[in-house]
Formats: C-alpha cells, sequence, structure tokens
C-alpha cells in the first residue's frame, strides 16, 4: 500500500507544469545631445572637426574684415589725357571686388590693359586702406594720318597703334605723306622713315611749349609747316626747332583772327627776321 502512495505522488509531481521565465533585454538607456557631443569631441575624428570649424570662422572673419577695410572710398588718378578721370576710375574699379583695394593692387600689378585704346597699362598704389591711386601709362603717340575715315595713330616709330573715329587733343594730325594702305600694328609704309622721328620732335616741342597744332604738313622735301586756325607757319626744317617753336608761342597771339602764312624757315641765331604774308 506505501508503495502505490509513492508511486501516485511522482506521478502528481511529473504532471506539474514547469514555471518558465522569461528573460528581458536591458534597455538602452537614451544619450543626451550635450553627452553625444561630448564623445564626439573626444574623440579624433571629432577633435579634427572642431580644428576645422576654427579655422573656419577665422578665414570668415578675416574676409569680413578685409572687404570693410579695405573698401576703396577715395581714389586719385594720375597720367591720362585720352580720358577723364571717372572713365579711368570705372574701367579700374569694374567687376566683383572692384572696390577692394588689395585686390586691385594685385590685379593690376605689372600688368598690361586689354580693351581700352590709347593706354599702355595702369598701376593701383595703396596709399591707405580705402585710398588708392591710379597710375595710367598712355601709348607714346607721334601723331595720325587720316584713312578711310579714320584717324590712324602711330608712335614715335611709325608703328600703327590704334585706330579711332575720335580726335585727341594735343595729337597733331600729319599731312603731306604717301602711303597705299594702313594696317594695324605695323609700320606706316612711307618713303623716309625719318619723318616719324621729325613728328615726335615737333610734338614734344610743341607740348614744352604747351602750344598745339592743328595740322603737320609735309612736302615732297619734308619741310614742316604747322597750322593754327587760318594762321599757318612755315618752319622749314627741324634745325633750330626748339628756338622757332619759343619764337612761335610769343607771335600767335598777334596772329588771332588772321589768315596768311608765318615765314620762318631761315630763322636761326644769326637771322632771326621773321615776315607774315596775309592772305
Amino acid at each position: 500500500m506505501k508503495k502505490d502512495k509513492t508511486k501516485k505522488k511522482t506521478k502528481r509531481k511529473a504532471k506539474s507544469p514547469v514555471s518558465k521565465t522569461k528573460l528581458k533585454k536591458p534597455k538602452k538607456i537614451k544619450e543626451k545631445g550635450t553627452s553625444r557631443w561630448i564623445m564626439l569631441l573626444g574623440s579624433s575624428r571629432g577633435f579634427g572637426f572642431l580644428i576645422f570649424c576654427f579655422f573656419l570662422l577665422v578665414i570668415l572673419i578675416s574676409l569680413l574684415y578685409v572687404s570693410q577695410k579695405f573698401k576703396v572710398r577715395t581714389v586719385y588718378v594720375q597720367g591720362n589725357k585720352h580720358y577723364t578721370n571717372e572713365e579711368i576710375q570705372n574701367m579700374v574699379m569694374s567687376g566683383k571686388l572692384g572696390d577692394n583695394s588689395i585686390f586691385l593692387s594685385l590685379k593690376y600689378r605689372n600688368k598690361g590693359v586689354e580693351n581700352v585704346p590709347f593706354v599702355e597699362k595702369m598701376d593701383v598704389e595703396i596709399m591707405s586702406p580705402d585710398t588708392i591711386k591710379i597710375y595710367v601709362y598712355e601709348k607714346a603717340l607721334a601723331g595720325y594720318v587720316e584713312y578711310l575715315g579714320r584717324n590712324m595713330y602711330f608712335d614715335k616709330d611709325g608703328i600703327i597703334v590704334e585706330s579711332s573715329a575720335e580726335k585727341t587733343l594735343g595729337i597733331p594730325q600729319v599731312t603731306g605723306l604717301d602711303f597705299g594702305y594702313v594696317v594695324l600694328y605695323e609700320k606706316l609704309p612711307v618713303e623716309n622713315d625719318t619723318v616719324f622721328r621729325l613728328v615726335l620732335n615737333i610734338t614734344q616741342v610743341l607740348n614744352k611749349y604747351e602750344l598745339a597744332t592743328d595740322r603737320i604738313y609735309f612736302d615732297s622735301k619734308y619741310q614742316i609747316t604747322l597750322y593754327f586756325g587760318d594762321a599757318k607757319a612755315k618752319i622749314g626744317g627741324d634745325d633750330y626747332l626748339d628756338e622757332k617753336v619759343m619764337k612761335l608761342k610769343t607771335i600767335l597771339p598777334e596772329l588771332e583772327g588772321k589768315k596768311g602764312t608765318l615765314h620762318m624757315e631761315n630763322y636761326s641765331e644769326d637771322m632771326q627776321n621773321i615776315t607774315f604774308e596775309l592772305e
């Protein structure tokens, strides 16, 4: 009987259900934003990013400082004859950063100027952060000839350097020369090249005494005649040229309103007789 009871008890224990315990996964702790940044900056990548941001900030601040500190407010222009100060200023200060003195000084340092007639180059000097001075170096023009309705300007060597419809004060027209064609940037094809030296000498002496002739005429023997309105002065060759022009400066006011020819062909130190022939 006892044996049977033991069996029953054993059976009951086997039938009893085993209690199962479910293992819960540990919850992830959400990191706060500040903690995440601290961890990021603590890494080598984060440190490099911090350095990059620092330098970027320094560059932005520097650019802002330079753009304001070196903004051009005052401009001086020197050496310009063909263009006004305002025209030169507009040429130089055009485009992006055109009002920044540092940029302009670098842009025009030892460089020629393209697409600006009569100008060889321009330099920009920084006088103060907001003040610049523009130096204009114009092409050395001796005179011009008319060809097919255009004014063809040539230099001391007779090279045609500009073609323009405009007439420039102080640059005389040269007539009496024989040439069959004109090519830009090539020498004017005349029989005697010394005429270009004569033109340059005349122009320089006239500028010295602040005289401006309307026209220089050369005859077949390259004798010179200068035109001043209705009056003309025959000065012959270029001997005693300085003395002739100096004397001419004192005589011209007396010829105002008169039409005729002033004969100075034989003027010299020993012979200073000058006659005026009315027409």
